[in-house]
């Protein structure tokens, strides 16, 4: 069950880049406090229908942090703050101003599916609690 406490990831589940991002969050997530969802599932369609936000894009990483959406570099800069030393000080890069951030982001974003292939997330029982969408 969702609540807007919960820190939820959403990713897009048929990119092996995404898959691998998600794989990296989850064994660097110090709080154990961060969910999941792929932006093709039912849980995503609904959230975004139920809070009038336009469908999600699959190149785009979201977190939704308290009833907040947060997109692209933004949202990849909060979730290192979940993270342990020395991840976390990557949080420093938001000093750079949003539209070189997401200029990067967008350059990766196009070749993530020519980054990575093919990349399934092998999860534990605990770890698979943290997805909505399983």
């Amino acid at each position: 069950m969702y609540s807007a406490r919960v820190p939820v990831v959403l990713y897009d589940g048929e990119c092996g880049f995404c898959n691998r991002s998600v794989a990296f969050i989850l064994k660097r997530d110090k709080t154990k406090s961060i969910h999941f969802a792929k932006l093709q599932s039912e849980f995503t369609k609904n959230l975004f229908f139920e809070k009038g936000w336009v469908q999600p894009d699959l190149s785009t990483f979201y977190l939704i942090e308290e009833g907040v959406l947060l997109k692209k570099s933004n949202a990849a800069l909060k979730v290192v703050t979940y993270f342990g030393f020395p991840y976390s000080i990557l949080g420093v890069f938001k000093i750079v101003p949003l539209f070189i951030r997401d200029f990067i982001y967008d350059f990766i974003a196009k070749k993530r599916k020519k980054i990575s292939t093919g990349f399934c997330v092998v999860l534990t029982a605990s770890e698979s609690k943290r997805f909505f969408d399983r």
